[in-house]
């Protein structure tokens, strides 16, 4: 469990991460610090305006690369 607030630092650190490793088809950050991001070509594109929606979609992108077995981007 976390002790302190999520903050646009570590959002911006965790979504480049997972976009340079391939996990993320697009990533794009916004003028007021929110991102738009598209989980794979035929994926919503969706919008997290704060940290922690960030970092809760993260938290789902990384669940399901390690169920994946191949350990290859989807």
């Amino acid at each position: 469990m976390r002790t302190t607030s999520a903050t646009r630092a570590e959002a911006d650190a965790w979504i480049t991460v997972l976009s340079r490793y391939g996990h993320l088809h697009h990533a794009e950050p916004g003028p007021d610090g929110a991102w738009t991001i598209q989980r794979t070509p035929t994926s919503t594109p969706r919008t997290l305006h704060y940290p922690v929606l960030a970092l809760d979609f993260v938290a789902e992108v990384l669940r399901d690369v390690r169920r994946d077995p191949s350990g290859l981007p989807r």
